[in-house]
């Protein structure tokens, strides 16, 4: 069982910036493949960011250049920065991993970015 808590979502400004963090439990984090997911009002959840095991990176088109997702293998914490953010970046984010066939979900974090 893995559990996955999102926190640093807010209110901010286009043009600005916030960093999410996903804490995972569990004491194989380092083997797991994290991602970002988001899903906009009225849309289906689409996939923002890949972190694999080793660090290599993935990241939609629409947030290349302006997110960086990362982890901290020592504080089972993967996390978003979000720079340059975007009225349409305004979504629910959800910290996500696969094991084993299972999908694991976080609650989700609120983005909002005010014009």
């Amino acid at each position: 069982q893995v559990q996955l808590v999102e926190s640093g979502g807010g209110l901010v400004q286009a043009g600005g910036s916030l960093r999410l963090s996903c804490l995972a439990s569990g004491s194989i984090f380092s083997f797991y493949v994290m991602r970002w997911y988001r899903q906009a009002p009225g849309k289906q959840r689409e996939l923002v960011a890949t972190i694999s095991r080793s660090g290599s990176t993935n990241y939609a088109d629409d947030v290349k250049g302006r997110f960086t997702i990362s982890r901290d293998n020592a504080k089972n914490t993967v996390y978003l920065q979000m720079n340059s953010l975007k009225p349409e970046d305004t979504a629910v984010y959800y910290c996500n991993t696969e094991i084993l066939g299972m999908d694991y979900w976080g609650k989700g974090t609120l983005v909002t970015v005010s014009s």
